[in-house]
Formats: C-alpha cells, structure tokens, sequence
C-alpha cells in the first residue's frame, strides 16, 4: 500500500517545466509562425467577409428597409436625398441616416453572431 501512495505522489507532484522551444531561423519560418501563432489567416478571412456582410447590409437598408420605412411615413420615402436648409447651408443628413441606420444593423448582427459562438463553444 506505501507503494501504491508512493506512486500516486510520483504522479502528482510537478513535472519540471520543459525548456521553451528555440525561436525559428530564417525570414520564412518567422513568418510562418507568425501566421500560425497569431491565426492571421482567421482574421483576414473574419475582415473580408466582415467587409462584404457590411455591403449586404448597406444594400438590404437601402433597397428593402427604407421603402418600408417610406410606406410606413410617406414622406421619409427616400431618407438618402433627405436635406434641410439653414440659411445659405444645405445639411444633407440623408445619407448619414441610412449610415445609421445600417451601423445600428451590422453591430446587431454581430452581436447575434458572437452570442450563438459562445453558445456553440467557438471563440
């Protein structure tokens, strides 16, 4: 039995921590490490199609969100052309609207997306 406990103190006691790993030669595998370590390649991938769920998202505002918008009040039936004059200035606040409007969209959308991650255990 002292040898059974002897063997189980064995196991729990600490290994000695094995010796970090030599930084790689070469201009090449620096590189390549860079891009493993740091998961560049995810993060290019996450940045495009970021970039292009932003253009689907400003087109699904401006051709399917705003008419409905417009049919709701008729006369925000095309809020992109929406301006108003103060003296000799014309604001054009149409178009930042719809900036709005689509940001406000995009940021929900990837709110929705990191919430169902974490619920699926993807980080």
């Amino acid at each position: 039995m002292l040898n059974e406990l002897k063997k189980i103190r064995e196991l729990l006691e600490p290994k000695p921590a094995a010796p970090a790993p030599a930084p790689p030669k070469g201009m090449w595998n620096e590189f390549v490490d860079f891009v493993s370590k740091y998961r560049v390649m995810g993060l290019a991938v996450a940045f495009i199609l970021g970039l292009y769920l932003g253009g689907v998202v400003q087109a699904l505002v401006k051709d399917l969100i705003m008419p409905v918008i417009g049919l709701a009040f008729p006369g925000l039936g095309n809020l992109a052309t929406y301006s108003f004059a103060v003296g000799s200035q014309l604001f054009g606040v149409g178009d930042f609207l719809v900036a709005v409007i689509t940001f406000i969209i995009v940021a929900f959308v990837i709110f929705i997306l990191v919430k169902v991650t974490k619920k699926l255990g993807i980080d």
